[in-house]
């Protein structure tokens, strides 16, 4: 079964497609407010960790490492991975970032994860 995985910022406004929509930063987004957000779930947890996050900095030239070391995180916390699992269950899921490239962020790793373990 194909999961139904969006990505996308949350800076962008809500639209009825976007099914469940689960905000996976560890720090909530500036300019942003709670009930501008729509949100189905925070899942601060399933977030990169501080010091991957700093080290990785959105630097594109780190982006590979990047996604091998949050896999690794990934792996070690089933917990946070069944919740998104659990919701993609239920059909659409909008993965929501607030990082400024759309290529390269916690958002767009996180799906190819999820993609690439079923």
């Amino acid at each position: 079964m194909k999961l139904d995985i969006r990505v996308k910022r949350i800076y962008e406004p809500p639209s009825p497609g976007d099914g469940q929509r689960v905000l996976i930063d560890r720090v909530w987004p500036r300019g942003v407010r709670k009930e501008d957000a729509a949100l189905t779930l925070w899942l601060k947890t399933i977030a990169p960790s501080d010091e991957l996050r700093k080290w990785f900095g959105h630097e594109p030239t780190r982006w590979m490492e990047f996604q091998q070391r949050y896999r690794g995180e990934l792996d070690r916390n089933s917990e946070a991975v069944g919740q998104l699992r659990a919701l993609l269950d239920n059909g659409r899921v909008t993965l929501l970032y607030g990082a400024q490239d759309d290529m390269h962020n916690n958002a767009v790793a996180l799906a190819d994860y999820l993609s690439l373990k079923g």
